[in-house]
């Protein structure tokens, strides 16, 4: 584990650009960076100087990475446990938090159960999870915290329909407890940076993000920045109509997004149809096993799914479409009808749309946390 503890800041504008390139895709010969960023080799040697200096870069052995041809070379990389970073996710019950590296390699887990939407308490836990953190990983450089709803200057909860929230200074309030620089952003936004940077749109021009769970999250990367809206965080979903035919529940209009794909639209309809409680997870189970009343519900979720990922394809044309979030299971259960639906929509003759699909948890959502905190903190190249 390296020792170096030497400040990299501030990063002049020539420096960023190569500690970005090195990060995302190092390690990189001296001669495929200044390739790819345009530079002679004299002005690569300025840039990178300084960077090596202080312990941000490394020369490795070129023989551990496989240069062979020519004179040997000693490729640069990113010196990924020189700092770490704390990454929050919170929810309506829990707060799910992880160390990443530099590279967003998780280091480790922690969670905590959410048993208050009080913000100062809310701030005290994130406290107390910071220090816990703290005392395996002392180098914590920032923390990033990720909150479902709209986020303002990286800093401020406009409002948190889960949380009920509206105008929370959370980095504020995080900052002042732990004394370490703490970025808040919308929890989507931070899953789709994380993605974008060291995922499955890491190279990507075009690539978009489409999360099912307790609520609908979407997310489009053009030339590898994320774009962003005045809807971000307002609950998207709720009028994005996939089949007017479709369900009515309690959140979003008829055959709406929110209606059709969502984990507690689907609980619902469920529950309507057997009149008692259902976990989801025993839904999939059910529908998979070939339960009647079960087994529509999931196959209208999953034709609405497909109806909602044809028509990202057709507007945006994405390189790749990632699917993620706590609801993907559906995927599992019914990826046939999900793969017809697609198809009946989308032009014969169209390209086929690139579609992965993330099994993941929480704890991927607070890793997209520390992943912002990287590129405000220390690369300071992050727009939202």
């Amino acid at each position: 584990m390296s020792t170096r503890t030497a400040s990299w800041l501030p990063l002049s504008p020539g420096e960023r650009s190569v500690a970005i390139e090195v990060l995302i895709h190092g390690p990189l010969s001296r001669t495929e960076l200044a390739r790819r960023l345009n530079l002679s080799a004299g002005s690569l040697t300025r840039l990178t100087k300084p960077l090596l200096e202080s312990g941000l870069l490394v020369e490795e052995d070129a023989a551990a990475t496989g240069t062979r041809q020519g004179r040997p070379s000693q490729p640069l990389d990113i010196v990924a446990d020189s700092r770490y970073f704390a990454g929050f996710k919170i929810t309506e019950d829990m707060v799910y938090g992880v160390v990443t590296t530099l590279r967003s390699e998780i280091a480790a887990r922690h969670d905590r159960p959410l048993t208050t939407h009080d913000p100062e308490q809310v701030a005290a836990l994130l406290q107390e999870m910071t220090a816990e953190f703290g005392r395996s990983f002392p180098r914590l450089a920032g923390v990033g915290i990720g909150v479902g709803g709209r986020v303002r200057d990286r800093s401020v909860v406009v409002e948190s329909f889960f949380l009920d929230w509206d105008g929370v200074p959370l980095a504020d309030l995080v900052e002042a407890r732990t004394g370490l620089p703490v970025v808040v952003e919308n929890d989507v936004a931070a899953l789709i940076e994380a993605e974008s940077w060291f995922g499955a749109g890491r190279g990507l021009e075009r690539f978009a993000v489409l999360t099912i769970g307790a609520g609908i999250g979407y997310g489009l990367v053009l030339g590898g920045k994320l774009i962003r809206t005045a809807e971000d965080g307002r609950g998207i979903g709720r009028r994005w109509i996939v089949n007017p035919n479709g369900p009515l529940t309690p959140d979003g209009e008829r055959g709406s997004a929110i209606a059709l794909l969502t984990v507690p639209s689907i609980c619902y309809q469920v529950r309507a149809a057997l009149g008692r409680d259902v976990e989801y997870e025993e839904i999939l189970a059910l529908a998979a096993a070939g339960d009647p009343l079960t087994s529509r519900v999931i196959d209208e979720s999953a034709r609405g799914l497909g109806t909602l990922v044809a028509q990202i394809a057709n507007f945006a044309m994405p390189q790749k479409i990632l699917l993620a979030g706590e609801g993907i299971g559906l995927v599992d259960v019914a990826g046939p009808a999900i793969e017809e639906t697609i198809l009946a929509n989308r032009h014969p003759l169209a390209d086929p749309v690139v579609l992965e699909t993330k099994v993941s948890d929480f704890h991927d959502w607070a890793r997209g946390a520390a992943v912002l905190a990287i590129q405000v903190l220390v690369l300071g190249t992050y727009d939202g």
